[in-house]
């Protein structure tokens, strides 16, 4: 089971990326969802994405997910520059217990959660 950042979905949904693995034990958000529908170019694109990531299960971001975010924000958004998104990102991770599978592992490397 693994959480993915939306780097590697986008080399998914670009051909540049075979996922071999089962579908049912990768997950996203709708933090992730978000950020790949933002970068869709025009309508036969976002159809694109929308169908790729379809089989992906979609994890809730419920207010425990937000509270830790908050405090990663106030922890090192000045420090580390992170960001809203994976602030949100990094406490799905922490809450449901999940590695990350992630390119930007400098993002994330400050932080107690398993990079991959």
């Amino acid at each position: 089971m693994k959480f993915l950042d939306s780097c590697i979905l986008i080399d998914y949904i670009n051909g540049k990326l075979s996922i071999n693995e089962d579908k049912s034990n990768l997950y996203i958000n709708s933090i992730v969802e978000n950020e790949l529908i933002i970068g869709a170019r025009d309508k036969k694109d976002l159809a694109t994405i929308n169908k790729k990531i379809s089989s992906f299960p979609l994890l809730d971001i419920d207010q425990d997910i937000m509270d830790l975010s908050t405090k990663l924000l106030n922890r090192y958004s000045l420090s580390h520059n992170m960001s809203i998104y994976d602030a949100i990102i990094a406490s799905s991770c922490m809450i449901y217990d999940l590695p990350l599978w992630t390119y930007n592992k400098k993002d994330f490397k400050f932080l107690d959660i398993l990079l991959v």
